[in-house]
């Protein structure tokens, strides 16, 4: 039987975050691990030369936690353009930063997607949450982000025709019924930085962190079964001991392992990835379906499946071989005839079915592809679907945004479902189950008089005004390609203020402190927003 200071059930980005910060306090750690490889929901994968990420996906530089945890510069991590491509038949426009050039500028005059006044509110809106502490942003009115936007002027036009078109594919859902809340914490992250991509895919991000680890720190295809507050047993009976276990897989395998876990809802998503021999747009931007000309209502639905599509090679180029274009296409729900793997995943479907449950077939996301690039797709080859049934917890209105790590059971559990759906959530819950841990085990006083885990990384970062990085420590790994077998090697960077939305996640503790069922930690409103403040001390989108 093998024994550890530390178990921890998934090597998804929060389990990677809560061992890196416990080996570095010099307790022995051990992961399992179900899959064949680290990153939970977080994967890349090489066919036939192009990287192709397990669902889009896209890493904001502003999160605190990538801030203080992940060696940025290391990712070699390549921008989108600061904007969105707003497609309406054989009309479109350019909706971006007015930093960003004369076409940006072009998109934003009035009355060429959006009326004066709902241009002016936009603007107001943006500005007021990059200047607003997270804390003031959290304390606000709890509704649904339709009806905060209502609620804040915009116009039916506005909403349904501009801004919406945007946020269903951030929010994996059709009504904007995400929390207003953390809607507005979405906005300031997006107004502080562009999103990026690793130049090596998604993947780069766990693995950066696995390579800190010492080797043989994670075990690879290692299903747990059993989960206990002082051990783990896996699904053929091997056993691992620990002072302490804490759980991080996702929100549905929490539920199943740890009592008084409630499962989340999750929202889910396909992602069809098609290979072109020329780009259908030279720019690295999100396109979406919307409508330009605010003199006629929105269309109530889109004329196709795609909710957003993207030229990914032509925001990091190392995604496709030279000569190539990758383009992603990204549906809302996932086909009935393809489940998803264990533990969230999902692996890449060969062959793509007919019609089944009211879901697009190819040939629907070819057409409507079509008409939002303006081009003939008939000559596009299919690389690979991603369909993730658990892509992202839902954050449905009125939602709570910190859930407790520890349990009654005595064990720790962390996840994005702990916090924010994204991750910035998954990377923060991991650190405070770390601190959890180490307060409980004395290493740290629970009142953090011997202060906070230190951060492991501090990148240089312009746009200082919603997180100031923790002491600066270590950012190399501690041995060579770190705890994988053959560890990957890890993958510029754009920094401006933006004024408009740019496209786009111990044993037991003492009795007070143990949530007896799901239940928000009772902390007093500053520490219960802390994710989205000051690293460390005030506070993932």
């Amino acid at each position: 039987m093998q024994t550890a200071d530390v178990a921890i059930v998934g090597a998804g980005l929060a389990g990677l975050a809560a061992a890196t910060l416990l080996a570095d306090q010099g307790l022995e750690v051990v992961v399992w691990e179900a899959s064949d490889d680290v990153g939970g929901r977080v994967r890349t994968d090489e066919i036939d030369g192009f990287r192709l990420d397990r669902g889009f996906q896209v890493l904001l530089p502003s999160y605190p936690e990538v801030r203080r945890q992940i060696d940025l510069p290391a990712l070699r991590p390549r921008p989108f353009v600061r904007g969105l491509v707003l497609r309406d038949g054989v009309r479109s426009v350019l909706l971006g930063d007015p930093i960003g050039g004369t076409g940006a500028l072009a998109g934003l005059v009035p009355g060429r997607a959006l009326r004066l006044g709902d241009l002016a509110r936009l603007v107001r809106l943006t500005a007021r949450d990059s200047l607003t502490k997270p804390a003031a942003l959290l304390a606000g009115p709890e509704r649904s982000t339709r009806a905060e936007l209502r609620a804040r002027g915009l116009s039916d036009h506005a909403v349904d025709g501009v801004i919406a078109p945007l946020l269903r594919g951030m929010f994996l859902e059709e009504e904007l019924s995400t929390s207003s809340r953390f809607f507005h914490l979405l906005l300031r992250s997006f107004a502080a930085r562009s999103p990026v991509l690793p130049a090596e895919g998604m993947a780069a991000l766990p693995r950066q962190l696995a390579a800190r680890l010492r080797p043989g720190t994670i075990r690879l295809g290692c299903p747990a079964d059993i989960v206990t507050a002082g051990g783990v047993r896996s699904r053929d009976g091997e056993s691992l001991r620990a002072k302490v276990v804490i759980v991080a897989t996702d929100g549905t395998t929490a539920a199943r392992l740890v009592p008084g876990i409630t499962e989340p809802t999750w929202h889910g998503v396909t992602t069809y990835y098609f290979r072109a021999a020329r780009s259908p747009l030279r720019r690295g931007v999100l396109v979406v379906e919307g409508s330009v000309d605010p003199r006629w209502p929105a269309r109530a639905k889109r004329s196709g499946p795609v909710v957003n599509t993207v030229v990914v090679s032509e925001v990091a180029p190392s995604y496709a071989p030279p000569g190539t274009a990758l383009i992603s296409a990204s549906v809302l729900g996932v086909p009935e005839d393809v489940p998803s793997g264990g533990d969230g995943e999902s692996a890449p479907a060969a062959e793509v079915g007919p019609r089944v449950g009211g879901r697009p077939d190819e040939r629907a996301v070819r057409a409507h592809l079509g008409v939002l690039y303006g081009t003939d797709t008939d000559d596009w080859q299919l690389v690979a679907r991603y369909p993730v049934a658990r892509a992202l917890p839902a954050m449905t209105s009125p939602h709570v945004f910190r859930r407790s790590v520890r349990t009654a059971s005595g064990v720790y559990v962390c996840g994005d479902h702990r916090d924010t759906s994204s991750i910035q959530g998954a990377l923060y819950s991991g650190r405070r189950a770390a601190e959890a841990v180490l307060a409980d085990l004395g290493i740290i006083g629970r009142d953090g008089a011997h202060g906070p885990i230190p951060a492991p990384v501090l990148t240089p970062d312009r746009t200082d005004q919603w997180a100031t990085a923790g002491s600066p420590a270590r950012a190399a790994s501690r041995s060579g390609d770190g705890a994988l077998a053959g560890g990957a090697a890890q993958a510029g960077d754009e920094s401006s203020a933006a004024v408009l939305v740019p496209p786009s996640a111990p044993g037991s503790a003492p009795a007070e402190q143990v949530e007896q069922t799901e239940q928000v930690e009772q902390t007093d409103q500053t520490e219960q927003t802390d994710q989205f403040g000051a690293v460390p001390g005030d506070l993932r989108a």
